[in-house]
């Protein structure tokens, strides 16, 4: 067995001025001397006596570190006094190293860190964020004080997996009369934003290397959600009446999983057709597919009665429909939710309970309380304005900088439009020069999977004021005319 090298280990005195006490000094100390292999397995220590009167501490000090060290399996202690006990040793960092370059690990990261830009989401031309100063924080925190005041005790606790009862009955009454939504508050399941719904539907209905459907161009969270439940992602191209498959692709790429934004495609805006819609639910049906309807931002329509969800087109449809509050109230509330269709909720529920907890629940009683009392109606109602408002300026900012030929994809719905750019500009490039000018618009071609590529930009101006607009769109055509 070793001896305790007093000499090398403990020589250097403890420090009475430090952020750490005498006894949390010596405990690290002993602790990474063990880790780093200097105090090796069978190291008997001194007694505390002893180490006491070289370190000119209280022995209590050192016998409250002894126990420490003993009860975190570092040290055994027997008649004969204390010594280290077997640690495994970590890897060298170049070991460590190595390791992290796994090859599923690096080409999922790789995957998903194709797509990440960061930047500020007061940035102007965002897209996907909403009017965040408008929002009306004043009967928020009247609808969460009434939480407060009447339970709020009862819901510090977990409550149902599911969401709490009062705000799915509250959506599904929205629902039904908002959207066209066939459910029960039964079938609805609350989630921590749409990306946890889009996740759970990975893991709960398909298996590792199915096939998912995604829109090409298509929103980049499904892809990343298909991607980390390692399904085979096939890119489905969206023309003007929105998703279009083929026969071929039904017969040589059968999909367990179709992700699709019929009501407002994300980003081109274009609205699924009711003959597509229909034909897509009866080919989902016949091939056993599932189909996830993200109905991210069609509350904003601002020509005509706004279009009906596909789910309630047809009863037990093979839909899960999946929304957000993060676009109709603020992002940071991070609640969304999915509506299960009848016939899969009963095989469902018990995995449900397993991988949720049932959290947010002051939040989710306030929401409840907003959508019964009629201020979420009447924030859409304003919101609707606003966004027309501020879509018009955006749209006369960029006939008048870039002129009248100027190419725009959307606008009937949502919070952004898509400018078309020559294939000669390439917008990812385009898309960095801007955010060193505090814009942040999306580059259109990172939407895309495959190797044909349109450039553009996803222009956002739902938290884009007016002057905002203007200065960043002359920005835009400086870059553009140079």
């Amino acid at each position: 067995m070793n001896d305790f090298d007093l000499s090398t280990l403990l020589t250097a005195p403890l420090a009475n001025h430090h952020p750490l006490t005498l006894q949390q000094q010596l405990f690290q100390r002993i602790r990474q001397a063990i880790l780093a292999g200097k105090l090796p397995a069978g190291t008997r220590l001194p007694a505390t006596r002893q180490l006491a009167l070289e370190l000119q501490v209280s022995r209590n000090t050192v016998i409250a570190v002894w126990t420490q060290l003993q009860a975190e399996g570092f040290l055994v202690s027997d008649r004969q006094g204390s010594r280290v006990t077997p640690v495994a040793q970590l890897p060298a960092p170049a070991a460590m190293a190595e390791h992290d370059s796994e090859p599923r690990l690096a080409t999922r990261v790789a995957q998903l860190n194709s797509s990440h830009r960061p930047f500020s989401q007061e940035m102007a031309l965002r897209p996907g964020v909403p009017a965040l100063s408008h929002f009306p924080l004043a009967q928020w925190r009247r609808a969460f004080n009434r939480v407060m005041q009447h339970q709020p005790h009862q819901l510090l606790g977990y409550g149902d997996p599911l969401g709490e009862g009062a705000l799915r009955e509250a959506l599904a009454q929205h629902l039904a009369l908002a959207r066209g939504v066939r459910c029960t508050p039964e079938q609805i399941v609350i989630t921590e934003g749409a990306q946890q719904a889009l996740s759970l539907c990975v893991l709960l209905l398909s298996n590792p290397g199915d096939i998912g459907w995604v829109e090409e161009p298509g929103y980049r969270g499904a892809k990343a959600a298909m991607r980390t439940g390692d399904l085979h992602i096939e890119p489905i191209a969206v023309d003007t009446h929105g998703l279009a498959p083929q026969p071929q692709d039904w017969q040589q790429r059968p999909p367990r999983l179709i992700y699709t934004t019929p009501t407002h495609q994300y980003p081109t805006g274009v609205v699924m057709s009711a003959p597509r819609r229909l034909a897509l639910l009866a080919a989902a049906r016949e091939h056993q597919a599932w189909i996830i309807e993200d109905d991210y931002d069609s509350d904003f329509r601002y020509s005509g009665e706004p279009i009906a969800a596909m789910q309630g087109m047809a009863q037990h449809a093979p839909v899960i429909y999946v929304g957000s509050f993060s676009k109709t109230l603020f992002p940071a509330l991070r609640l969304g939710f999915m509506v299960l269709p009848p016939q899969l909720l009963p095989r469902l529920r018990p995995a449900l309970h397993e991988v949720l907890r049932g959290g947010n629940r002051l939040e989710q009683q306030a929401l409840a309380a907003f959508l019964r009392n009629g201020d979420f109606s009447r924030h859409l109602s304003k919101m609707r304005r606003l966004y027309r408002q501020r879509q018009t300026a955006l749209r006369n900012a960029l006939i008048q900088q870039l002129g009248e030929k100027v190419s725009l994809l959307g606008g009937e719905c949502g919070m952004h439009l898509v400018l078309q750019l020559p294939p000669a500009i390439q917008d990812i490039a385009l898309a960095d020069q801007l955010i060193q000018s505090g814009c942040a618009p999306g580059a259109l071609s990172g939407f895309y999977l495959g190797e044909h590529k349109q450039q553009g930009l996803v222009l956002g101006y739902g938290n884009t004021s007016t002057s905002q607009i203007s200065n960043a769109v002359a920005q835009l055509a400086r870059l553009i005319n140079r």
